[in-house]
């Protein structure tokens, strides 16, 4: 009697074509969208979390805060407390903390022969290499020598490097950075390996050089704008934050003078600001399948009421309240299955075309797809009911006068 009751559903839609495709057309596009979506939201938020992940392990970020202004008078930033000593002694005094590195940049153009590129200035340290996760690719990068009496030695990022020299080893060449109005003539010692986005922005862009030349030559200033710190494992990371606070609030009596973030509180953010808009916009296109569910309860009243007549023959025939009523929701379900199923295809394409503009590995779980058709199917199941209902109550004398 089921796969009878199939056949029958089947073999009405089919009749009606155009009718039938509008009708999962609600369906089609909810299922869709939800999966799309959540897809989307997945992938992207892999892909960003693999960024930060290669930043370096256990990276913390510590940053002067910002005074409020008062009596009418504009705040300041803190950076003054933020100093080479203030570095040395979070290594000294914080026993989870592996090490810190400065990070100073500017903006300004290198000029090699005839070509010439804006780039970001990196002052740090040696320990910026290990802290970032970051190699030398060819050359070596600055040491001790370099940072105790601030020579011109620089670094360049991958990408940096080629559009200055092409294919040419940049190794030994000297270079002129433009800042400000002043001319500072570098020396290029090594070249960086090629690495994704940091926290510091495209390292692959980026120029590097002593902190000690950046502050003596470039600043003029012995504040440091942040520093990097590495935790000695994973597990300390939490306890290297607690020890970095404790020192900072008894170094200046005040938590707004600094700002501390870690990497795993970087990550907790992105992930609940991705689920937070997953399933804002999950509960937007979730709405598409609401409608298709009131389109397919019309159509299936629409549908009851030009087979009045089919219905009285098959009660005046022998068919029951049951046999009528399955009949009705088979055809709902059906309506909301195939719709749920070209909606599956069609999210997966839709996430997998922005997954592949993006660069970014797509990303499609299996308890989305099942949550996704499942709820299509409940959705046709609920909308089913009533006009299956009304067709099964049908008085077969009154179907069979129906006209």
């Amino acid at each position: 009697m089921l796969f009878e009751t199939i056949k029958i559903a089947l073999r009405s839609l089919f009749n009606n074509k155009m009718r039938t495709f509008l009708s999962m057309l609600g369906i089609i596009i909810g299922v869709g969208a939800v999966i799309a979506v959540i897809s989307i939201a997945v992938s992207s938020r892999e892909q960003v979390t693999s960024s930060i992940s290669q930043m370096g392990s256990n990276l913390i970020t510590i940053s002067p805060g910002f005074r409020r202004g008062r009596f009418g008078g504009f705040g300041s930033s803190a950076d003054n407390i933020f100093t080479m000593e203030l570095g040395e002694s979070i290594v000294n005094y914080c026993p989870a903390v592996k090490a810190v590195a400065p990070n100073n940049q500017t903006s300004g153009y290198l000029i090699a022969a005839e070509n010439n590129y804006r780039v970001n200035i990196v002052g740090t340290t040696i320990d910026y290499l290990e802290i970032n996760n970051y190699s030398v690719a060819s050359g070596k990068f600055f040491s001790q020598y370099d940072l105790d009496n601030a020579t011109d030695v620089m670094v360049l990022g991958s990408e940096l490097a080629e559009e200055l020299f092409g294919r040419q080893s940049p190794l030994g060449n000297k270079i002129t950075f433009y800042y400000n109005n002043q001319r500072l003539v570098f020396k290029i010692i090594g070249v960086m390996e090629e690495k994704g986005m940091g926290i510091t922005g495209n390292l692959n862009g980026s120029a590097y050089i002593p902190i000690s030349t950046y502050l003596n030559k470039i600043s003029g200033s012995r504040h440091i704008d942040s520093f990097f710190a590495q935790a000695n494992s994973s597990e300390e990371a939490k306890l290297a934050v607690s020890q970095i606070d404790y020192l900072l609030f008894k170094y200046t009596g005040d938590r707004n003078e600094y700002r501390l973030m870690s990497q795993d509180q970087l990550l907790d953010t992105i992930n609940q600001v991705t689920v937070t808009m997953t399933l804002m916009l999950s509960g937007i296109a979730g709405i598409s399948l609401l409608v298709g569910g009131i389109g397919i309860m019309n159509i299936m009243l629409v549908s009851v009421t030009e087979r009045t007549r089919e219905i009285g023959i098959r009660k005046a025939l022998g068919a029951k309240r049951k046999h009528i009523l399955s009949q009705f929701i088979v055809e709902a379900l059906t309506l909301s299955s195939i719709g749920g199923i070209i909606g599956i295809f069609i999210g997966y394409f839709i996430a997998y075309g922005v997954a592949n503009m993006g660069g970014w590995v797509l990303v499609i779980s299996l308890p989305t797809v099942l949550l996704a058709f499942g709820f299509s199917l409940i959705v046709g199941l609920f909308f089913g009911i009533y006009p299956a209902f009304k067709a099964s109550k049908l008085d077969p004398v009154i179907a069979l006068s129906y006209e």
